[in-house]
């Protein structure tokens, strides 16, 4: 619990401390709550980076998009294809196709072992 509050607390330059709203730099001297208005004095913020890692699956979540292998290959339109699974050895896959890049490019093929469900693409 001492890491978290550690953690967060070194981010704390960034929020109002009225409504935790985070702030916004309005001049070289001055932070300002976009919600409540309430003036900061910029000496905290100016000089610090702020990171963060946006992945493709937080993007997805966010805007309600569902197309991961496992769901795609569960689907009812997945057909079977006479090919051997590099994992168990056997001789069915169900496959599904999704154009994943340029349309004057081939689709990629999503495969999945109906038998030990592993995964495998092919371009």
């Amino acid at each position: 619990m001492e890491k978290f509050m550690a953690y967060s607390g070194a981010r704390e330059f960034m929020f109002c401390n009225l409504c935790g709203t985070m702030l916004s730099l309005v001049s070289p001297k001055t932070a300002e709550c976009p919600l409540c208005k309430t003036p900061t004095s910029a000496k905290g913020i100016l000089g610090r980076e702020i990171g963060y890692t946006l992945t493709v699956e937080d993007i997805r979540r966010d805007l309600g998009i569902s197309h991961t292998m496992e769901e795609m290959a569960t689907k009812e339109s997945a057909a079977l294809i006479k090919q051997t699974c590099k994992s168990c050895g056997n001789t069915e896959l169900e496959y599904t196709t999704r154009q994943m890049r340029s349309a004057d490019e081939g689709q990629t093929v999503f495969l999945v072992c109906p038998k030990c469900k592993a995964r495998d693409t092919e371009n």
